[in-house]
């Protein structure tokens, strides 16, 4: 098993894609304006030019104005190009931003109880535990036809899995279905993990299809729902 860290995003990215999360939450209105720069610097722990980067990033996907003199504005877009886009978890709260732990790596036969995907008899199975704002919420296992790498590092894996497939394997996620219900959290979960190997967990099953609509990966994934809950918005 391997214990290794995923590959962080950069910090201004982090930044970004959790102000992103809590606009879609409503955790942040459409025309509020944020604090100044440096006291919401302050309150994340980062340099002014950190966050100023993490700013203009939100600014070129439409999401916010920033007007001299004045400050900054949130501008609630319906559509934005988000690493986590297609990532539905989120704090009880609201938002929350996403990471991973990678738990182990490893090239198998595909199980018989998953639907039918890929063009290879192997896949790569993934077990990680997600977090909210380094908070555990969830442990998932995801299958990744062989037919897109011959071999994944745990350690080359970054916090997004889309984002490593479509930078490392040339692989876009363009779709997904997911299929919500209950299910046993299983013996790979962690202690970290609020659910106990056996206990029950709210579950998702996801079927995802590549962008020449082939089905690419299945996956699944058990969260605490006193964490985090399953969130679709329709706009």
């Amino acid at each position: 098993m391997s214990n290794a860290p995923s590959g962080a995003l950069p910090r201004y990215q982090q930044i970004s894609e959790l102000l992103i999360r809590d606009i879609a939450a409503g955790r942040l209105m459409d025309g509020a304006r944020l604090a100044p720069e440096r006291e919401m610097a302050a309150d994340l722990g980062v340099a002014v030019g950190t966050l100023r980067k993490a700013l203009q990033d939100l600014a070129d996907k439409g999401l916010l104005e920033r007007v001299q003199g004045s400050g900054n504005y949130i501008r609630a877009q319906p559509e934005v190009d988000s690493i986590y886009a297609l990532f539905r978890l989120e704090l009880v709260a609201g938002g929350g931003l996403p990471s991973a732990q990678v738990l182990d790596v490893a090239r198998l036969p595909k199980p018989a109880h998953l639907p039918d995907f890929g063009r290879s008899d192997d896949a790569h199975r993934i077990r990680r535990l997600r977090l909210l704002s380094g908070q555990p919420a969830a442990v998932e296992e995801i299958w990744l036809d062989g037919s897109y790498a011959r071999a994944l590092r745990a350690e080359d894996l970054s916090q997004s899995l889309y984002l490593h497939y479509r930078t490392h394997l040339g692989l876009w996620i363009a779709r997904a279905e997911d299929r919500i219900g209950t299910a046993i959290v299983p013996d790979f979960a962690p202690p970290a993990f609020g659910l106990r190997p056996g206990a029950v967990a709210a579950h998702i099953q996801r079927t995802s299809w590549s962008q020449d609509n082939q089905r690419a990966e299945v996956s699944e994934t058990w969260f605490d729902p006193n964490v985090a809950r399953y969130v679709s918005r329709l706009k």
